[in-house]
């Protein structure tokens, strides 16, 4: 087992190839050891360099209300009268905390992806 740290984009992209290679392997085995240690070293590097951040709240609720099958009207509940729900889809008012609570329990959208720009 020969392992770099991953400091480029190409020792990045060799790092996936390589663990593409191994993927399958088991527990406990060299293979098993460097698919730890590279997914690892992966992980942190993208963590650097290509970090995921959390969606606009209001692409969240549009995001899970089309999953569901769902549509605007369906957001009164949780957001008050169809107005309120068109401030809020529009992005000209913010969420209140008992709104990203209802979302959050009513819909199942993730706190963290209705929190970043509470009003």
């Amino acid at each position: 087992m020969d392992i770099q740290p991953i400091k480029t984009e190409q020792d990045y992209e060799n790092a996936l190839e390589r663990i593409a290679v191994l993927m399958d392997a088991k527990a406990d085995t060299p293979e098993g050891d460097e698919l730890d240690v590279l997914t690892t070293l992966v992980e942190a590097f993208e963590a650097r360099h290509h970090p995921v951040y959390p969606p606009d709240p209001v692409d969240a609720i549009l995001f899970r209300i089309e999953q569901m099958g769902l549509g605007r009207k369906d957001l009164e509940a949780c957001l008050g009268g169809r107005g309120r729900v068109s401030e809020i889809l529009n992005r000209k008012r913010g969420l209140s905390l008992e709104m990203i609570r209802r979302l959050h329990k009513e819909l199942k959208i993730p706190l963290e992806s209705l929190f970043s720009k509470v009003a």
